[in-house]
């Protein structure tokens, strides 16, 4: 293991190191040679959150007219995370064995994805890396940013569900028993409502372990489904049709594809290695296939809004303003402009959706506990009933 590498707080990162040790002996790029790609654990966090900071600092340094190996150099020396810096070392190391950066990019592809090889690789051909680099970091931030608005647009209803079929929970398991005692010693036939609660109550108190294992592997089952080529379609198709999401969905895949299109084109990458990396890359299936589709169109020749007239998905502004892009030469400022503009939309309908998914909640939690309450309250009223006859 490097020197580098062990400064790392000590830890040794969980990475293989066997493409190093190959490096050494054949001093060939590994980045160049097949099976030397390396999955780096909790990429997907390092994604999120810091590659967008080392874009942004490794842009500078080599705006200020750093090299590359020393700009990556001090990136490495300040990173935090022992398996990114590990990373950063081992693409360094590639470059000094003489690989371009977008070639020794390749070996850590969960990190650095098509998308941002490609536009490294358009930034180097073209003279432009630090620019190139810089507008990675704004896609990075942007994407980021959209992100978090999303997920703390649900984080209060997904809150607000858990805390009421916790109540709930909680209700049948502890709260109906003591009922279903009472109700015992008085005799009678329960009303047909509070008899299916007290029967789910002696469900989950006798078969508990059942229901939650039942439930765990309907989870998994859904998750590997959900994984499958087929699965993975049907939902996204599904969340193109729900209302009022569907409509949010749709503006959130035309946003990161006009972005990630746009930064492309400008970065010099070839139309149609473009289409292939923004297919994979808009975060809904469907909409990838029919950017797929278009695909046959560039080939022959035709613009790509033609063939995205028919569809459904994106936007008609979204198409309209891609043909104006194509006819003036400018594509990628009408794409950034357009990708701003769903941006602000999607805000928008974050907002809204929040404020009317406030009451609605207060609504389904009412009528939950409330309806177990009722359920519970019901035999009362025979009470009166029992003891005449008594």
């Amino acid at each position: 293991m490097s020197p580098v590498v062990s400064r790392a707080a000590g830890v040794r990162p969980a990475v293989s190191t066997s493409t190093s040790a190959a490096t050494q002996k054949t001093g060939a790029p590994a980045a160049a040679r097949a099976g030397a790609k390396k999955k780096v654990p909790g990429a997907k966090k390092i994604v999120q959150k810091t590659l967008p900071g080392f874009s942004r600092q490794l842009s500078a340094m080599l705006s200020a007219g750093m090299p590359i190996l020393a700009s990556l150099e001090a990136m490495e020396e300040q990173a935090d995370n022992p398996n990114f810096k590990y990373a950063i070392g081992q693409i360094k190391r590639n470059i000094e064995n003489g690989a371009a950066f977008s070639d020794a990019l390749r070996q850590f592809p969960s990190v650095f994805d098509d998308l941002y090889r490609n536009m490294v690789k358009g930034g180097e051909s073209g003279g432009q890396l630090p620019e190139t680099i810089a507008r990675l970091a704004g896609f990075l931030e942007s994407s980021a940013k959209l992100r978090r608005k999303v997920k703390s647009a649900m984080m209060y209803p997904a809150i607000v569900m858990c805390l009421a079929l916790t109540i709930a929970t909680a209700l049948v398991v502890f709260v109906v028993p003591i009922f279903a005692d009472m109700f015992a010693g008085l005799g009678g036939e329960l009303p047909g409502p509070t008899r299916a609660l007290m029967n789910l109550s002696n469900l989950i108190r006798h078969n508990g372990l059942v229901v939650v294992l039942l439930i765990a592997g309907l989870v998994i089952a859904f998750k590997k489904w959900k994984a499958t080529p087929t699965g993975g379609f049907i939902l996204d198709r599904l969340a193109l049709r729900l209302p009022v999401f569907g409509d949010l969905n749709k503006k959130v895949a035309s946003s990161r594809f006009a972005r990630m299109f746009g930064q492309l084109i400008r970065s010099g990458v070839p139309i149609l290695t473009a289409i292939d990396i923004v297919a994979g890359a808009t975060g809904n299936k469907v909409a990838g296939n029919i950017v797929l589709s278009a695909r046959g169109c560039l080939e022959k020749g035709e613009p790509l809004s033609n063939a995205m007239l028919t569809q459904t998905v994106f936007p008609i502004m979204l198409v309209r303003m891609l043909q104006a892009g194509e006819k003036t030469g400018k594509i990628d400022e009408m794409m950034d402009n357009i990708a701003n503009f769903y941006d602000d939309e999607v805000e928008t309908t974050l907002a809204g959706l929040t404020s009317l998914l406030e009451p609605l909640l207060m609504v389904i939690l009412g009528v939950l506990i409330g309806g177990i309450v009722v359920c519970l309250f019901l035999p009362i009223f025979k009470i009166g009933e029992i003891v005449q006859k008594g």
